[in-house]
């Protein structure tokens, strides 16, 4: 619930946080990704014929079986209470990290967990939970769990923080995806946004990057481009399967967002080629990719589960929805099945715990590495379409939520 009292406007509009709001809107309204129309037009569910590979050779996709398409799901979810109040300790004491989204993991030695920011606020944050104007607001950080204890990683100094990756041009910043671990470094997609004109809203999505960093100091290496032709953002869910790694993007058309799907041999996603999902088999032409399904958010998973995959997602067939919902199906390719809601998130709306018609939820995936059973973790975000007035009057919107689903069948 909100604090006692009404809603406190403030005084200075913060445009720092503009981006904060901004990212919502990328998974919710069509304001992002201007796809060149030769290529919105070319692309079909079915997919343009592959010019490499053929499906059934091509590591899981016509032909493959699974049960779980033709089973009945439901599930069952309750609040990861330990490490839902481990967050909210640690971000109400205004010592780094105090807020943020996208909230990505990847597990590291000793049994840590990185978990993967895009916009992040930091500390300090007042006595009444509401946090200064002039606290930094930057675009990316990473958070380590320790057991019981968190760590802020970020760019610059704890007295002047800067993002890890920072904009390389006046105007853009870098929002962070998937990330995944290679023996010699930490990999994390980036996404490349770009201001084109004067208004909030005059922004667009830029380009594909990978970010390498050292895996035991988390400090960037390197930025490596990846493929952007196909105005499609490759950075909604990094999976190893068997002799690849499965990269997922969406295709951002603000109302309607579809999946696709690229992949590459082995671990490292800068060794390439990347090959792309046609819809009848891989080709190395970028341009060839297929739309997967619609419905997804810009931040999603796909991830094994019994003998298919199971996707997690943010129902996009609604605006602003509520529902988190898992999809089924039997290669990484799909196709995918709409299996059951499996949560609601309580905060979204008006009639929500807030209280408030502007706060919204969105982008949330699983986290398999933190998986037990059929017990699933599942994050997702936090956010309000008035920023500049609710995410500095309360810190606690501004962050994850952490579910545990189990999925049954029937």
């Amino acid at each position: 619930m909100r604090r006692n009292g009404s809603k406190r406007r403030l005084r200075s509009r913060n445009t720092l946080a503009r981006p904060a709001v901004a990212g919502v809107l990328g998974a919710s309204v069509a304001l992002l990704l201007a796809v060149p129309p030769a290529v919105a037009a070319a692309r079909s569910v079915g997919g343009a014929p592959g010019t490499g590979e053929t499906a059934r050779t091509a590591g899981g996709a016509a032909g493959r079986s699974c049960a779980l398409p033709g089973q009945q799901w439901t599930a069952t979810a309750e609040i990861d209470e330990g490490r839902t109040q481990r967050f909210a300790d640690y971000g109400n004491s205004g010592v780094g990290w105090t807020g943020g989204d996208s909230t990505y993991s990847v597990p590291l030695t000793s049994g840590r967990t990185l978990w993967l920011f895009s916009d992040t606020f930091w500390g300090p944050v007042n006595d009444d939970l509401s946090r200064p104007t002039t606290v930094p607001f930057l675009n990316n950080s990473f958070v380590v769990e320790d057991g019981d204890e968190l760590t802020t990683v970020s760019g610059g100094t704890p007295d002047a923080p800067e993002s890890l990756v920072p904009p390389d041009e006046p105007d853009t910043w870098n929002w962070l995806g998937a990330g995944t671990v290679t023996p010699n470094s930490l990999d994390v997609m980036f996404l490349e946004y770009g201001r084109t004109g004067p208004e909030p809203w005059d922004f667009a999505w830029r380009e594909n990057k990978l970010g390498r960093f050292d895996p035991d100091r988390l400090t960037l290496r390197e930025l490596v481009p990846m493929p952007s032709a196909a105005g499609v953002q490759w950075a909604s869910w990094l999976q190893r399967v068997g002799g690849y790694t499965y990269i997922y993007g969406v295709e951002d058309l603000g109302a309607t967002k579809y999946m696709h799907l690229a992949r590459v041999k082995g671990g490292d996603v800068a060794a390439g080629p990347w090959s792309y999902w046609t819809g009848s088999g891989w080709s190395a032409t970028e341009t060839d990719t297929a739309r997967i399904m619609p419905g997804v958010a810009n931040e999603y998973s796909v991830a094994p589960f019994r003998d298919g995959y199971v996707v997690i997602t943010q129902d996009t067939t609604e605006l602003f929805s509520r529902n988190i919902v898992a999809y089924v199906g039997c290669s990484p390719t799909g196709p995918f099945t709409r299996a059951t809601t499996v949560y609601v998130t309580p905060e979204t709306g008006a009639d929500g715990s807030y209280g408030n018609p502007n706060i919204i939820t969105y982008n949330a995936h699983e986290h398999p590495d933190l998986r037990s059973g059929d017990r699933l973790l599942v994050t997702y975000n936090v956010n309000s379409l008035d920023p500049n007035a609710d995410l500095y009057d309360d810190v606690t919107i501004y962050r994850p939520r952490f579910v545990e689903v189990t999925l049954s069948s029937g």
